[in-house]
């Protein structure tokens, strides 16, 4: 469980670090992060439109980050309430096997593949 938590801890860390790099927090909803407009030059249409180009992206990818984020931050909770390892669906055991490649996975594999 401790191994569980060391991993989770450092992944979180990392994947704030990841979204620092280009959002910042949002201070009013909890778990959100904001990536900052760019400003729109004003050299010509080409240049702005490679701006919204990387904003898009940006927040792409602040998208997937916030939610795998979340997830950390459940299986965390699930720690703590010592519901960790048990899945989120059927109430069975997740295997060790899928935790330590995921773990924060909150569903066994039968339950992961039906959905």
């Amino acid at each position: 469980m401790e191994q569980a938590k060391q991993a989770l801890l450092k992944k979180k860390a990392r994947l704030e670090r990841e979204l620092s790099s280009f959002a910042t927090k949002d201070q009013q909803v909890q778990g959100d992060w904001d990536t900052t407009y760019p400003r729109i030059p004003e050299g010509g249409l080409e240049e702005a439109a490679g701006e919204v180009e990387e904003y898009s992206t940006k927040l792409h990818i602040e998208f997937s980050l916030e939610k795998q984020l979340k997830e950390v931050n459940e299986a965390l909770n699930r720690i703590a309430k010592g519901q960790y390892g048990i899945c989120g669906n059927c109430g069975k055991n997740i295997s060790q096997e899928r935790l330590a490649v995921s773990p924060e996975a909150r569903l066994c594999l039968d339950c992961a593949g039906k959905q």
